[in-house]
Order: C-alpha cells, then structure tokens, then sequence
C-alpha cells in the first residue's frame, strides 16, 4: 500500500530570495514584481521578453524596464542568447558571469557627489561649477542607497504617498539626483512635491525643473520652502484674479504675465476693479489688451496715490476738463491773433 501527503496547491512550490521581501517589496512596482514571480516560476526555462509580454500582459517596453531593475539588483541575469533567469543559475552556455561578481562590480552612473556635507566640501572646491544638466543615477545605485540609507529609503516611500501612485525607476532616480546631486535636504524635497501636488502638476519632469531652480536659489530648508511656497501661492493667487477680471481663458501663464500680476495684485494691493479700468482705458487707447500699457497706467497710479475707483475716474474728469479749457483759450487766442493782423481790414466798407 502506498501512501501520497496531498498538499494541494503547495505540492508545486518555488523559491523566492529573501531580498525580494526584505528590500524591494515597498519599492518595486507591480510589473517589477510579476515579472520576477513569472521568471521565478519558471526558473531553468529560457525566457524571452516577448514570452513575458504575452504572459503578464503588458508592453515589452514595460517588460524590459522591470527586468532591468532587476538585472541591477542583482536577482536577474541575462544570458549571451538574450535569455533572463534568476542570479545563480547555470548558464545555458556555461560562460555566464555569477551574480555575485555583476553585485559587485561598481556602478558606472554611480553619482559623484554625496549628501554629507563633510566629504561633499572637497569636491565642491575641484568642481564648482555644476553640469548644466544633473546626472542621474543609475537604478543599481538607487537600489544601494536604498538599502543602505533609512533616510532614502523613507524618501522614496512617502513620495509615493503624496504623488498618489507607485513611481518608477526613473522616479526614484529623479529623487536621489535631487537629494544628493542638487543638495536639497528630504523635508525640503517632499514640500516641493505637496506643491506641485496641489497646483496639479505632479509629473517628474516638472518636478525636476522645479528642484534644479530651487537648488539655484538655494531653497535648502525648511523655512525657506515655506517662504518659497508662499510667493508661489501668491503668484498664483495674483494671476487667477487678473486672469478673472480680465477675461483671458485659463491657461499657464508667462513669467512675465506672473510677474506683473504679482505686482498689481500683492505688492500694490490694486482691486479687480482698478484692473479692469485700467484694462478699459487700455483698449480705448490702443484698441487691444496690452499688460505692458496697463502696467503703465497701474504704476502711474501707484506713484500718484490713486487707489480707487473713485479718485482714478475724478482725475481723468479733471484731466478731461483741464484739456477742454487748454483747447478753448488756444481757439480764443487765434481768433484774437487774427484780429490783430489786419486780415478783417479789406472787409470793412
């Protein structure tokens, strides 16, 4: 008689490295994941990307960017005929590299700067002057100071909270380039990203932009993003109301358009009302909207103490007057100019 321990599902079992847990799981993204599983699962097999694009469903372009996370993690090698397997397996030819070695090997992309600012203090001085363009990191380095850096590590967590979506490879390289290429410390980092969060603009590449003025202006603490927010919000806040009051469909405006609508609306405190005259007098002048022109009139104004509707129509009713009065002396003194000539004498009988 013989005797079968029928454990059902798991009497098909394979292994999966404790790494995979330990480090990646809160970091990896979905596709990372499934297609680590699938190769896994399959361990011995030749596998293709074409045979996991079918398999999990998703574009060989998705395809080959979770496996090359893992390739620089050091839990997936590729063979010479193009084949990925988990690290450590035999290679179908035999002349594979270990896994261990390719773990080993130092990183190419490997940034040259660090966020200390003791060891950062003699670099500064060979190199003062940055790329014009910062150098990113490559993912097998995001993965190491990962592991390695608690502080990067909840980085890279919480601004998978505040972006509202698991990021990426190059999302997480965007953010170490921040931190230890641009030097901006993670509370500052993760105010930025709230910021541009809540005007609605949370892709990287705008992200990025904003991190690289910010280390420009030296945004390094935390008050200093809270200052820097502020006049960003009030930025906004200023262009909505022109924006508003002059009828100009929505749209992200110029830096220059941001610039005069701070001016009028927070630093000179001008009503939508004093806009939209100015606006008017605009037009009737030049017969379109010009900022520039209505910028004339608002400093005018400003220089002059005209702050309401009130006194900024009075002065144009006194301006008015003054120039009829001006044209009515200039009228009677040619009449009496020609009076004196003599030109009525060959009239007179």
């Amino acid at each position: 008689m013989s005797y079968l321990l029928n454990l059902g599902a798991w009497n098909s079992v394979f292994a999966v490295p404790t790494a995979l847990v330990d480090r990646h799981l809160k970091l990896a993204g979905s596709v990372q994941l499934k297609a680590l599983l699938w190769v896994l699962r399959h361990g011995g097999e030749s596998v293709e990307e074409e045979t996991l694009s079918a398999a999990l469903g998703v574009s060989k372009a998705d395809v080959a960017d979770a496996m090359l996370y893992w390739q620089e993690c050091g839990l997936i090698v590729r063979g010479e005929t193009g084949e990925l397997r988990p690290a450590g397996e035999p290679a179908a030819q035999g002349n594979e590299p270990a896994a261990d070695a390719m773990a080993a090997a130092p990183s190419s992309a490997a940034p040259q700067t660090v966020s200390s600012p003791a060891a950062a203090a003699p670099q500064a001085a060979r190199a003062p002057v940055l790329p014009a363009r910062p150098q990113k990191p490559d993912n097998a380095f995001v993965a190491k100071r990962i592991a390695e850096s608690p502080e990067i590590a909840m980085l890279m967590q919480e601004a998978q909270v505040i972006l509202g979506r698991l990021i990426n490879n190059g999302d997480s390289s965007t953010l170490l380039m921040m931190h230890d290429y641009l030097g901006l410390p993670t509370d500052v980092i993760l105010m930025l990203l709230q910021y541009t969060v809540s005007v609605g603009k949370s892709n990287m590449r705008y992200i990025e932009k904003a991190a690289i003025n910010w280390a420009d202006e030296e945004i390094n603490t935390h008050e200093k993003a809270e200052e820097k927010i502020r006049r960003l919000n009030e930025s906004t806040r200023a262009w909505g109301v022109v924006e508003q009051t002059l009828g100009i469909a929505r749209r992200s405006p110029t830096k220059q358009e941001t610039e005069l609508a701070s001016r009028w609306v927070s630093e000179w405190r001008f009503s939508p009302d004093m806009i939209r005259e100015a606006y008017e007098r605009c037009v009737d002048q030049t017969g379109k909207l010009s900022l520039r022109y209505m910028h004339k009139i608002l400093e005018r104004w400003q220089r002059e103490g005209i702050h309401s509707l009130e006194q900024a129509r009075r002065e144009q009713e006194e301006k008015s007057a003054a120039r009829r009065e001006q044209e009515e002396n200039r009228v009677s003194y040619d009449i009496d100019s020609f009076e004196r000539s003599g030109a009525f004498d060959s009239f007179t009988s």
